[in-house]
């Protein structure tokens, strides 16, 4: 893979995908938390993903990709891999654009993601004890029937999609001084850093990441991918690895990656329940959990914060009692 090829997509390939996904995905509303705020000592303001269709901001990057393809790519169908929120975006938008999909999902997927994946219209394919034996079953799948790949992230197109919502963020709060998202293979981070640095070059650009899970921040702090190894953190959207693309866009535009503990996680998602009444994901909660653990600098700062999904099973909250 050429140098080149690692850096794009551009802040053109993101205002790009603004206008392609125009009006298929909801322009998700930001909104500033006065109760937030005094809590952290930052001025915050939030980008609710979690609003989203199938609740994620996965569905963005799907849909980029998906109408990138040729109208012969599109007729022979896409295949994809995911244990949840890439695989709903892909289904969702796929079945509304009449595009067949098969997605592979890991062994021990729960049973509610399969079952909305296979709602969307989506033919799925339980195997693999890994993700990485579930990606290898997917491109296999689509070598064999001859179907496009869609990559959760490592792909130009997926990622200028991603990077679409701190457009809107910007658009919405255009003096932020610091813009937070949580990191897992990449592609979110990715192109929220190229579009903030596109538009607000002065502004920071921060991932947040579950210690249990940290080998984006061992990777961009030692300057070289260091592999996964046992990714025990309830964070499951982040425990994904960066791929050299990402890796590359990662260590040329943001400014830090910082890691949170699983209690910070939990108490992050309890506060903002608590302040705004709303449930998101222990991923989505990673980047506001680094915040109030004061892992970011940002006290006295305009703070952006994407609330990437809320696909959380409610019967099974982690809120422990004995946290402080």
């Amino acid at each position: 893979m050429t140098t080149a090829s690692l850096i794009a997509p551009t802040i053109d390939d993101i205002r790009a995908a603004q206008k392609r996904i125009h009006g298929a995905v909801e322009r998700t509303p930001t909104r500033h938390s006065d109760t937030l705020s005094r809590i952290t000592g930052a001025d915050v303001h939030l980008k609710f993903e979690n609003l989203q269709y199938t609740a994620s901001f996965k569905e963005r990057g799907a849909l980029n990709k998906l109408l990138t393809l040729s109208e012969a790519e599109q007729k022979s169908g896409v295949a994809a891999m995911s244990a949840g929120n890439h695989a709903q975006g892909v289904a969702y938008h796929a079945g509304r654009l009449g595009i067949p999909a098969t997605i592979v999902m890991p062994e021990g997927t729960p049973f509610t993601k399969v079952k909305h994946t296979k709602d969307f219209g989506a033919r799925v394919v339980v195997e693999g004890a890994t993700l990485t034996e579930a990606t290898a079953r997917a491109l296999q799948i689509a070598r064999d029937e001859g179907l496009t790949f869609v990559h959760p992230y490592d792909d130009p197109a997926v990622i200028a999609g991603q990077g679409v919502a701190a457009l809107e963020l910007l658009d919405e709060v255009p003096d932020l001084d610091l813009v937070v998202a949580p990191v897992g293979g990449g592609g979110l981070l990715s192109g929220t850093a190229v579009a903030v640095k596109g538009v607000r070059p002065a502004a920071r650009v921060v991932g947040a990441e579950p210690a249990a899970a940290d080998d984006a921040a061992r990777s961009f702090h030692e300057g070289g991918l260091v592999p996964m190894t046992d990714p025990a953190t309830l964070a499951d959207g982040l425990r994904a690895q960066l791929s050299e693309r990402t890796f590359a866009h990662i260590r040329r535009y943001a400014d830090d990656i910082v890691t949170v503990s699983e209690d910070e996680i939990v108490l992050a998602m309890r506060a903002l329940w608590e302040a705004l009444k709303v449930v998101v994901e222990p991923s989505a909660a990673v980047a506001y959990a680094a915040i109030r653990a004061g892992k970011t600098q940002s006290r006295g700062l305009k703070v952006g914060v994407i609330l990437t999904g809320g696909n959380v099973d409610l019967d099974r909250l982690p809120w422990a009692a004995n946290l402080p």
